[in-house]
């Protein structure tokens, strides 16, 4: 695939300064042993390539450095080090207000932005009948963009912007912009990108847009590169990093160790010594072909199995119970034995309980596991192992929420 855009190893540091008139002392060389500024990194080190036809969405909380990397790619901003290439022509859509002369008229402002992405007077006058005819602004195209209401002034920029025909097409927040009108507009403007083959990278909070458009997806957190992939893992992820309300550096850890949080029964010595009443030792899964398995795959059938040590073989009727909380520790579903009207092996040693899911519809994200013993009533807990597996739901974009349920739809005709 032809690379069309290529960040190689790009950092950008702001100068930050407690006190104005430090600016003024660094700029004269007053105390040059002394520094004024802290440095503040608003992109560390970030590489990436976009192919040509790929549609790339940028994810990441405010002061990641989204929109940073966005004016570098476009030419607003310079990076402190690093290269950025660039093939075809770039339309951008940025914040309000970004490559336009406030004093200028509407149609002033068309030449400038026409110019900024270099495409001729000639050719920007073939296609200023199109322009207008989508902004529909009437004859304020005539009156200085400063008077303009602010759905005006992003209407134009967004006419402008698409109907120049780029090859690459780069968006900061602005898919959704006006009335509901133009909005249909805007959107069917953009499938015509898509169907078309053009480049497009774009950020936006609205995570669900990402996953219904892009083919792959970026995420970055202060200035770092965190993930760079398949759209549904990587916003799935960003999602369960928001929920957890972890660091970035304890999601990443508990991210690298989830699969190795439960312990598997040949880890487990399989005698009661040391052991009150009984114990639960391990958690593994497994796919319905008896492989073992780290994920989960949204739709498929995934075998549980819960091991445990008894010691007490005296206790009547114990039950197990497993259950599955998201990553922000919100209940999903609980299972036990009771319930099912099912009694559980209670031999001296090791013990081991089978658990199926015929079909395992949970949306895509990070979960973990908890298993427990209880007395008969379900009351007493005779040994309970909080998130004893993590693990993650792969899942493509077909559905919000929790769960899938099984649905069906029809209409009359």
């Amino acid at each position: 695939m032809e690379q069309v855009i290529k960040v190689n190893h790009v950092t950008k540091i702001y100068k930050i300064y407690n006190d104005p008139k430090d600016r003024f002392r660094e700029a004269l060389g007053i105390h040059k042993e002394r520094q004024y500024h802290k440095d503040y990194y608003a992109l560390r080190d970030i590489s990436f390539q976009v192919g040509k036809g790929e549609i790339v969405g940028i994810v990441g909380r405010n002061g990641s450095g989204k929109s940073t990397i966005l004016k570098i790619l476009t030419g607003v901003l310079n990076q402190t080090s690093g290269d950025v290439e660039m093939q075809g022509k770039v339309a951008a859509l940025l914040e309000l207000g970004a490559g336009f002369n406030m004093e200028y008229s509407g149609m002033k402002n068309i030449y400038l932005n026409a110019a900024m992405m270099r495409v001729s007077k000639e050719e920007i006058e073939r296609k200023i009948p199109e322009i207008l005819a989508f902004a529909d602004i009437g004859d304020y195209i005539h009156q200085p963009v400063k008077t303009y209401s602010s759905g005006m002034f992003v209407r134009l920029a967004f006419a402008v912007a698409i109907n120049v025909d780029p090859d690459i097409l780069i968006v900061d927040e602005a898919l959704a912009v006006g009335d509901a009108r133009f909005q249909l507009k805007c959107m069917d403007k953009f499938m015509e990108f898509v169907q078309r083959g053009k480049t497009i990278l774009f950020v936006t909070h609205d995570v669900n847009t990402v996953k219904r458009f892009c083919n792959r997806a970026i995420w970055l957190n202060r200035g770092e590169l965190i993930m760079d992939g398949n759209t549904d893992e990587v916003t799935d992820r960003y999602l369960d990093f928001l929920k957890s309300d972890l660091s970035i550096e304890q999601y990443l850890a508990q991210f690298v160790s989830s699969t190795a949080a439960g312990v598997t029964p040949d880890d487990y010595l399989a005698d009661a010594e040391g052991i009150d009443i009984a114990e639960v030792c391990g958690l593994t899964m497994f796919d319905a072909y008896g492989h073992q398995i780290e994920e989960i795959k949204h739709g498929q059938k995934v075998v549980l199995k819960v091991g445990y040590v008894v010691a007490d073989e005296t206790v009547e009727d114990p039950l197990l119970g497993v259950a599955i909380r998201r990553i922000d520790n919100e209940y999903i579903c609980g299972l036990n034995t009771k319930l099912d009207n099912m009694t559980i092996p209670w031999k001296k040693g090791y013990n081991e309980v089978t658990l199926i899911y015929p079909c395992f519809n949970l949306i895509g994200g990070e979960y973990y596991f908890d298993a427990g013993i209880f007395d008969k009533t379900g009351i007493v807990n005779l040994d309970y192992k909080a998130r004893i597996r993590n693990f993650f739901v792969k899942m493509d974009y077909i559905a919000e929420g929790i769960v899938v349920l099984d649905h069906e739809w029809s209409v009359k005709r």
